[in-house]
């Protein structure tokens, strides 16, 4: 007796197969993956996601005590709680997605090794599971935010730019997640790249606008700042949720831009690793 359910597997026939439908199919085990996410990192803490508000403030203070004041370096006006908050949730949850995205392959092979489904299921529910994080950060900035917006700072003003808050979680995701597949598949061979990355994302956030405005960067070298793609997007966030800060539409194009083609390269050589990543892992 023949049975019509039958499950044909096969390779690829190109590595640029985003294989949405696949995705799709298996968006059960994308909750799962990001459930497991949430609550395994609750009931590993004593503090829980108490920890999302911690080390954002605790890092906020830092940066006031040795770059706000001992170092003098401007905020353009705008108060400095504000200013470095605005700019550490930004960057932690670019940091945090292509952190653990890079180690997507390393982490998972015993279930890499048993069971099939499409790889990109685990480094796309990482990047949605630390939206949760981002969440609970942001509500932390509003609640910053409104304190000097309703006590009539005028260094602190709303403009319709923050509607574009969205895009911008958009473009982080995207860069994390390309960032962080690229990394993945190359550490399969290379293991020491997982130190050199975490060294790199450090060193990172000192060549993008978290610590100091852009405007304080001489015109004639702001260019190899917003070579980065962060930069534009934490200038457009500062701009549009405080009012100030550097906006231009071709800057932000210009990191939606990278961010495509990044996904792009990202995925052709994900889709490559991924035919024959146990063999090396």
């Amino acid at each position: 007796m023949q049975s019509d359910n039958i499950t044909v597997i096969k390779p690829r026939s190109s590595l640029l197969d985003l294989q949405l439908a696949e995705l799709w199919a298996y968006r059960d085990l994308v909750y799962m993956y990001i459930k497991r996410d949430i609550v395994t990192f609750y009931k590993q803490t004593v503090l829980g996601p108490l920890w999302f508000i911690i080390q954002p403030v605790l890092t906020t203070i830092m940066f006031m005590f040795v770059f706000g004041n001992l170092a003098g370096i401007s905020t353009d006006g705008i108060p400095q709680p504000l200013f470095y908050f605005s700019g550490i949730i930004i960057w932690n949850y670019f940091a945090d997605c292509l952190t653990r995205n890079s180690k997507v392959f390393v982490e998972n092979q015993q279930v890499f090794g048993k069971v099939y489904f499409p790889r990109l299921v685990v480094p796309l529910s990482v990047t949605i599971s630390n939206l949760v994080r981002f969440g609970i950060q942001f509500g932390i900035f509003l609640i910053i935010y409104g304190w000097y917006y309703f006590s009539g700072n005028a260094g602190v003003t709303l403009n319709t730019y923050a509607l574009l808050l969205p895009v911008l979680i958009l473009l982080v995701a995207g860069l994390s997640l390309g960032f962080g597949i690229i990394f993945s598949s190359m550490t399969t061979k290379y293991r020491d790249l997982t130190f050199l990355l975490t060294f790199a994302v450090q060193l990172w956030m000192y060549i993008t606008p978290v610590i100091y405005p852009l405007s304080t960067i001489p015109h004639d070298k702001q260019w190899l700042i917003l070579l980065n793609p962060m930069s534009s997007i934490i200038e457009t966030f500062k701009y549009g949720m405080i009012g100030q800060g550097v906006f231009d539409w071709l800057h932000l194009g210009y990191s939606a831009v990278f961010m495509i083609v990044l996904l792009l390269v990202g995925i052709i050589v994900f889709n490559k690793v991924e035919k024959g990543f146990m063999d090396t892992v």
